[in-house]
C-alpha cells in the first residue's frame, strides 16, 4: 500500500514538473512576443516623432518662405532688427555700445549742419563760412517758396478792371491806380523740334572757271541719317536713363509734332551704339587699372528664335581714381563673363559668393572682398525659425556696420568719386571692428560645434555662409578703401533692372552689347555728378571727329583702348571743363538722406530712458 502512494506521488510530482516547464515557455514565448510588440511600438513611435519633427521643419521652411515672398511683394526691403535682441548682450557689451552711439551723437552734434561740395576738399570746407539751414529749408520756415530763377523768360500778364467796374460805387466817379498786387506760376512749353540746315559754299575760279571746292561738312554722328547729336543724346537718355521703351518715346515725338516710328529709333540706337563703343572700351581699360572692382550681375530677356532667353548685364565699377562704370552684356550666367572681362587683373573684387567669380580669384592675383549686407540678410531670414541666435548674429553685424556709420561721419568724402581719408578708416577699423570679429567668430564655431542645428534649416545655411565666406567678409578691414558692403554695385543693377519692366528685353546680342554700352555712359554720368543730356550731346558730337583715330581702330580690332586721345571726354575731366554742367540733383538727395538719418538718430536719443 505504500509503495503504491510512493508511486503515485512520484507522477504526480513529474506532471506537476511537466506542466511547471511547460509554463514556464508559454511565458518565455510571451515575454519574447511582449518584448517584440514594444520593440515595434518603440520603433514605430520614433519614425512618428522623426516625421512629425521633419514636417514641423517643413512647415517653418514654407511659412517662412511665404513671409519672405509676402514681404518681397508688398513689405518694406528694410531689414530691421529687434531692439529686443540687445537683451542678448552682457552689460559690458551694451556699455561699450552706449559710449560708442553717444560718441558718435556727440561728433555729429560738434559738426556743422552744412553740406559739403562734392568736389571740395574737407580742410577748404571748414574755412568757409557755414550757413545751418539750405536755402530751402529757410524757405520752409518762413512759410514761402524757393526763389524762381531770374535767368528764366517771363511772360507779365496785367489783369485790369473794366471802364464800368472802375467807377467808385459811392459817388461814381472813376479810380486811380494805387499800386499793383503779384504772384508767380510755373508754365511748362513743350520742347520742340527745329531744323538744322547745312549749306555748303561752292567756289570755282572766275579766271579759268575751274578748279571747284565745296567747304567740307562735319562728320557726323550717323552718316545721311536725321538726328542732329541733340535728338541723338535724348533718345539715349530717354530709354536708358529714364526708362522709356520705344513705342512711348514714339508717343512723346508724335505729341511734340512729328512721328518718329520706334523701328527708325532702334536703327538710330544701333549706329550710335557703334559710335561709343571706343570710348566705353577706354573706361574698361582705365576701371582695369583700380585698386579695387565693385560688381553684381543682374538678368535681362533676349529675343531667339521662337523663344526668350535669359541674358545677363555684370557691372563694374572702378575705384576713386577710375570712377566709371563699365556693364558688360553675356548671353548666360557662366563663369567665362567675369573671366574674359577681368582677364590680367590684379586688385581686390567685391561681389557676391558666385562660384563663378572662383577662376578669377584662382589666380592668385584678385583678393576677394565679400559683402556683409549679403551675409546679413541670411540670418535675418532665419529669426523666425531660430529667433535667439539669429539676433545674436544680427546684433554683431549691428555694431559692425554702427562703426561703419561714425567712420563715414567722422571721415566723411572728399570728393564726389569717394576719396577719404582712407589711412585713418584702417587704423580704426583695425582698432575697433577686429575684436567684434573676432569674438564673432568664436561665437560662431562654439555654436556650430556644441549645439544642435538642423542641416537644411535657414539657421544652419547662415552660419554655412557666414563661416564660408569669413576671410573674404573680413577683408574690409585690410584698407579703408575697402568697402563693408558690396551696395555700389548693388544700385548700378537697380538701372536695368528698372528698365527690364518698361521695355522688357533685348533684340539680341548686338542691342544687348548696345544697351550695356549706354548703361556704362548714363551711369558714369551720374557717378560723377555729370548732368548726362549735355555730356551725352556734346560727347556725340565730337565722338565722330575721332574715326580716323587710334582708339577706334583699337575698338575695331578688339584690343584694349590704349590710346588716351578721348580721355578729354571721359565724365570727370569733362566736367572740369564744363562746370556749370554739373547734376545737382545728386547733391541735392544726398543731402536729404543724411540729414533724414540724422533726424532719426536724434529721435532714438530722445526716446532714450535717461
Amino acid at each position: 500500500m505504500r509503495l503504491i502512494s510512493m508511486d503515485a506521488k512520484d507522477l504526480l510530482i513529474k506532471e506537476l514538473q511537466a506542466q511547471l516547464q511547460l509554463n514556464q515557455e508559454m511565458l518565455q514565448r510571451t515575454e519574447a512576443k511582449l518584448h517584440e510588440v514594444a520593440t515595434q511600438h518603440t520603433s514605430v513611435t520614433e519614425q512618428f516623432s522623426q516625421a512629425l519633427e521633419e514636417k514641423d521643419h517643413k512647415i517653418s521652411l514654407l511659412e517662412s518662405k511665404i513671409r519672405r515672398l509676402l514681404s518681397a511683394v508688398r513689405g518694406s526691403r528694410q531689414e530691421r532688427i529687434n531692439p529686443d535682441q540687445l537683451l542678448l548682450f552682457s552689460q559690458e557689451e551694451l556699455k561699450q555700445l552706449a559710449q560708442e552711439l553717444e560718441k558718435s551723437d556727440a561728433d555729429n552734434a560738434s559738426e556743422p549742419d552744412q553740406p559739403q561740395q562734392p568736389d571740395q576738399p574737407q580742410d577748404q570746407a571748414q574755412d568757409q563760412p557755414q550757413d545751418p539751414t539750405t536755402p530751402e529749408e529757410s524757405a520752409k520756415k518762413k512759410g514761402g517758396r524757393r526763389p524762381l530763377p531770374a535767368h528764366w523768360p517771363k511772360e507779365i500778364l496785367r489783369h485790369e478792371l473794366s471802364e464800368e467796374e472802375r467807377k467808385c460805387p459811392c459817388c461814381g466817379k472813376a479810380r486811380h491806380e494805387m499800386g499793383v498786387e503779384t504772384s508767380q506760376q510755373i508754365e511748362f512749353i513743350p520742347s520742340v523740334f527745329k531744323i538744322v540746315e547745312h549749306q555748303r559754299v561752292q567756289y570755282a575760279c572766275k579766271g579759268c572757271q575751274e578748279n571747284v571746292s565745296i567747304a567740307p561738312k562735319p562728320p557726323q554722328p550717323i552718316e545721311k541719317g536725321l538726328p542732329a547729336p541733340g535728338l541723338c543724346a535724348y533718345v539715349v537718355l530717354s530709354k536708358f536713363g529714364d526708362h522709356l521703351p520705344l513705342y512711348r518715346e514714339e508717343d512723346l515725338f508724335s505729341r511734340m509734332g512729328w512721328l518718329i516710328r520706334r523701328s527708325t529709333i532702334c536703327d538710330w540706337l544701333y549706329e550710335l551704339g557703334l559710335l561709343i563703343e571706343p570710348l566705353v572700351m577706354r573706361m574698361k581699360h582705365l576701371v582695369l587699372q583700380s585698386t579695387v572692382i565693385h560688381t553684381d550681375d543682374t538678368k535681362i530677356k533676349m529675343l531667339d528664335v521662337g523663344i526668350c532667353t535669359e541674358a545677363k548685364f555684370w557691372p563694374y565699377q572702378g575705384d576713386w581714381l577710375h570712377p566709371y562704370a563699365v556693364f558688360d552684356f553675356t548671353l548666360d550666367r557662366s563663369r567665362n563673363g567675369p573671366k574674359n572681362f577681368l582677364l590680367n587683373y590684379h586688385g581686390y573684387l567685391q561681389a557676391d559668393a558666385y562660384s563663378g567669380y572662383d577662376c578669377v580669384y584662382a589666380s592668385g592675383l584678385v583678393k576677394e572682398v565679400a559683402c556683409w549686407v549679403h551675409a546679413r540678410r541670411y540670418w535675418y531670414d532665419a529669426r523666425d525659425y531660430d529667433k535667439k541666435r539669429a539676433n545674436i548674429a544680427l546684433g554683431y553685424i549691428a555694431r559692425l556696420s554702427q562703426i561703419e556709420s561714425q567712420l563715414r561721419e567722422s571721415f566723411p568724402r572728399k570728393t564726389h568719386q569717394g576719396e577719404r581719408d582712407f589711412e585713418a578708416i584702417a587704423k580704426a577699423r583695425q582698432e575697433h571692428s577686429h575684436p567684434i570679429l573676432n569674438e564673432f567668430k568664436k561665437w560662431l564655431e562654439e555654436e556650430l560645434h556644441g549645439g544642435r542645428i538642423l542641416p537644411k534649416s535657414l539657421i544652419k545655411s547662415a552660419f554655412t555662409y557666414t563661416l564660408n565666406q569669413w576671410d573674404a567678409l573680413c577683408r574690409y578691414t585690410e584698407a579703408g578703401y575697402l568697402s563693408f558692403e558690396n551696395n555700389a554695385a548693388e544700385r548700378l543693377v537697380k538701372f536695368p533692372a528698372i528698365g527690364r519692366k518698361n521695355y522688357l528685353f533685348v533684340g539680341n546680342e548686338r542691342a544687348g552689347r548696345n544697351a550695356a554700352n549706354f548703361y556704362s555712359l548714363v551711369t558714369s554720368a551720374k557717378l560723377n555728378g555729370v548732368e548726362p543730356f549735355a555730356w551725352l550731346k556734346d560727347l556725340i558730337e565730337r565722338l565722330p571727329y575721332y574715326r580716323a583715330g587710334e582708339a577706334f581702330s583699337q575698338s575695331a580690332a578688339d584690343r584694349s583702348v590704349t590710346s588716351e586721345e578721348l580721355d578729354g571726354l571721359l565724365p570727370d575731366r569733362w566736367l572740369l571743363a564744363h562746370p556749370d554742367c554739373k547734376w545737382e540733383i545728386d547733391a541735392i538727395r544726398r543731402e536729404e538722406r543724411r540729414r533724414k538719418e540724422l533726424r532719426k538718430r536724434q529721435l532714438r536719443n530722445k526716446k532714450k530712458p535717461k
